[in-house]
């Protein structure tokens, strides 16, 4: 049975490490949710450690930078582990080929830029029209704002012709961007395996992210084991499924992306309605708030 609480603090003291997904949980897209800042700090300074675990399809550099720009306080978190983090690293071992048509807008550039120094005597990634292509990265729609998936469909009629596999850098099918819902990666790579392509996802909820994001917290000396860590996240098919493939426990934030679900007051989720949805979806976290606090 899923527990509906309030506020981290009332059930975090079993656990050394958070997992805390970005997009719903920490901000909206333009701002910081500053309850949900002060909690992550709160939490540090029981002497816990914050991991930023997002499906953005960019490295933790760029994330990092995005989060400095909207003035993300960095005693918030110890480690970024992104999505783009775990696909560059296929990407760049050839898991699709050499030559590749980037499927993406202009944002996600640091992906091909920003190369890890054990990765760097890799032969080189060359971006290329679709025709020219071994493979396919995709980052999202070129135009996220005004693209929908379908607008891709002739196109990936002709990559799956030529047998081509896609890297998705972003399991995420949407995500609101203030009060706007957009396509993310994730809705294109549905779209092209529907249409019989092969697609290869290394974020939430797929094992490569979490691999990454020990991996973070090990370099810093940070040392821990699963029943330790407590995933947060907004996603039920990305932040909840990969917590518990995970085997780690898990906060459903409610008042994110299935906000509608459960009532009127996305404050204050209705309980019925939120235990006969979680029973639907095969779900049950361990606990669920509206908003991380």
């Amino acid at each position: 049975m899923t527990q509906l609480i309030r506020h981290l603090a009332d059930i975090a003291a079993p656990y050394k490490v958070l997992y805390c997904d970005l997009w719903g949980c920490l901000h909206n897209g333009k701002a910081l949710y500053p309850d949900a800042v002060a909690a992550l700090q709160a939490f540090r300074r029981t002497g816990g450690a914050v991991v930023l675990l997002t499906n953005a399809p960019r490295t933790r550099h760029a994330a990092k930078k995005r989060l400095d720009s909207m003035g993300l306080p960095e005693d918030a978190y110890d480690a970024i582990a992104a999505s783009g983090d775990a696909t560059q690293e296929a990407m760049l071992s050839g898991a699709v080929g050499r030559k590749l048509w980037h499927l993406g807008p202009g944002k996600d550039e640091d992906l091909f830029t920003i190369i890890p120094d054990w990765l760097k005597d890799q032969p080189p990634i060359e971006r290329v029209p679709l025709e020219q292509a071994e493979g396919i990265i995709c980052t999202g729609p070129f135009d996220e704002f005004n693209e929908v998936p379908d607008d891709y469909r002739a196109r990936f009629l002709l990559a799956k012709t030529k047998g081509l596999k896609m890297l998705n850098a972003n399991p995420d099918l949407v995500v609101d961007f203030g009060d706007r819902r957009i396509y993310c990666a994730g809705a294109l790579a549905q779209l092209y395996q529907d249409m019989g392509g092969e697609v290869l996802s290394f974020g939430k909820p797929y094992p490569p992210i979490y691999d990454f994001a020990r991996r973070q917290l090990s370099a810093k000396g940070i040392t821990y084991d699963d029943q330790d860590v407590l995933a947060i996240g907004d996603g039920v098919r990305t932040d909840i499924r990969g917590a518990r493939a995970e085997d780690i426990d898990a906060v459903f934030i409610t008042g994110g992306l299935e906000a509608q679900r459960f009532g009127d007051d996305p404050a204050n989720p209705d309980p019925a309605m939120l235990t006969d949805w979680l029973a639907a979806e095969d779900l049950h976290p361990q606990f669920a708030m509206a908003r991380l606090a």
